[in-house]
Formats: C-alpha cells, structure tokens, sequence
C-alpha cells in the first residue's frame, strides 16, 4: 500500500526506521527488534541507504525481511550522491518485481574528505531529481527529508524552504524531519511550509535521547540545537548511563507530548534497531 494513502486515512500512529545490520548478530537483534515493535502497528517502516550505495546489498536483504514479515508497509531508502543511474533503475525494478511501492528519496551525505567534491557532476545531483527519475521509472509513492532548523548547506531559512519546494514540486508524496529537539522549530517549519505552497504531510522525526554525548556528535554534523535544558539535565548523570538514558527518555515522552497535543500525532522514530526505549515511549504516550 502507498503511504500516502495511509496517512490520508490515519491522522495518528507511528511509523519505525531500521538500518540493515552488518553482521548474523545483528540481524537477529534487528529482528527481534521488528516483531517486538510489530504489536505497535506501525502505519509504515523504513530501511535506510548507506551513503553512495555503500549498503545497497544490505539495504535490500533488509527491506525484503520486512515484507516477509508481513503486516508492514516498507519503505527503503534511496540516495543518489556517487550513484549509477541504471544501478538505481535496477534497483528500483528489482523493488517493483517485489511489491515495494514506497521509496524515501534522498540526495545523501557529500563523500568523507572530498572537499572539492562537484556535485553537478553527478548524473543525479539532488533529492529533487532523484524524486524525478523515480516518478519516471515507476508508480512509486515518494518520500523526501525536511530540515526544522534547515539543511546544513543551506545560508538561511529562506533558502532551505525553497530547496524544500523543489522536492515537493519534483512530486514528492511527504516528508519526514530530521531529528529536532525544541518543537518551535517543527511548528516554524510548518509555518514557513504553509507559506510556500506546501501541504504534503510532514511527519516530525523523534530522536529518543539516551546519552548526551552521542548525541552531540550527532548534532555537529547536523543543524541541530540542543536546547540547554536538556544538556544540563542530562550532562549531571554522566556517571550512571541508565540514569542519564531515564532523563532523556522523559524529555522524550514530553517532546511527543507536546507534539500531539498540537495536533501532530503521527509521529517517525528513529530506532537504531532498538526496542526498549521506544517502547517505555510509546507506552507513555498512547
């Protein structure tokens, strides 16, 4: 089924993004993870796409998995940086021939220490055409990433919703949100969205925090804040991990909270294949 279709019957629920795991262990955590957050009923999951096609392969033995299980509506993910265009069309194919009719467009992080890297020499130089060439080579429902605080690359906000417009002008279907910690952020986003004509659904990315120092890692190559309450708080129990990982789940369940109490209760949570912390949310919040 086409996610679109389902968000326009479902104006709450939640949907869970995997990564394929690169060993035998991790491929049964990972699916012991699947079944347990199977009883959530998920409007959807997504796989993601190592940068330049880097896990192609396990991208695609991970997505098939999901069907298998059955019950899910599955979405890999896509990124056309360092890509070759009939290995995508293959690709795409391949997904067709298998009953996947959802794929998560993205352009995909610029190569590790290639400063010089071109972009526009790239067969398929950004999410918008890449979003193009998959309306082209099939019937699929197409979702694209938008950027609360605004895409790194980006000088100003203005520039980042234009860029936005282009994805959704491309024939974007939704969109999801790269992690955002002050909600403002997500509601100015709408705002400024509203405004440019945008109106596909836009569901908010729910990072669950457990330690504040990945969690910064993660924010410097990111235009993501961390609002400084949630820093001090959670930077007293570097001493006692599952105490710090308790305090980050609390302001978790209160970002979700606020969230649905504005009336966004579909929400996307990144899973790092992992069960626990999202179940003590998801309990919390429905």
């Amino acid at each position: 089924m086409k996610i679109i279709d389902i968000l326009k019957t479902h104006d709450k629920g939640v949907s869970f993004e995997f990564f394929p795991p690169k060993t035998d262990n991790g491929m049964n955590s990972f699916m012991n993870t699947v079944r347990d957050l199977k009883a959530y009923k998920p409007l959807y999951v997504s796989m993601t796409y190592g940068a330049a096609g880097s896990t192609q392969g396990a991208t695609k033995e991970a997505t098939y998995l999901l069907i298998k299980e059955k019950d899910f509506t599955v979405m890999p993910h896509l990124t056309c940086i360092g890509a070759n265009v009939d290995n995508i069309r293959n690709l795409l194919d391949g997904y067709k021939q298998n009953g996947i009719e959802n794929i998560m467009a993205l352009r995909g992080d610029i190569p590790q220490g290639k400063s010089d890297f071109d972009l526009k020499s790239q067969a398929l130089c950004y999410a918008k055409d890449l979003v193009g060439f998959i309306k082209e080579n099939g019937n699929f429902c197409t979702g694209v990433a938008v950027y609360p605080e605004g895409h790194i690359e980006t000088k100003t906000l203005d520039e980042d919703i234009e860029y936005t417009k282009q994805k959704i002008n491309a024939g974007a279907n939704f969109a999801v949100t790269q992690m955002f910690f002050d909600n403002s952020h997500f509601y100015n986003f709408l705002e400024r969205a509203a405004k440019k004509g945008i109106n596909i659904p836009v569901l908010p990315g729910i990072f669950p925090l457990s330690d504040i120092d990945k969690l910064k890692k993660f924010c410097m190559v990111a235009r993501t804040t961390i609002p400084r309450k949630v820093e001090e708080e959670m930077s007293r129990f570097r001493d006692n991990p599952q105490d710090m990982e308790k305090c980050g789940i609390d302001f978790t369940i209160k970002q979700c909270r606020d969230l649905i109490s504005h009336g966004h209760s579909r929400l996307h949570f990144f899973t790092f294949n992992k069960s626990e912390m999202i179940r003590a949310i998801l309990n919390a919040i429905f």
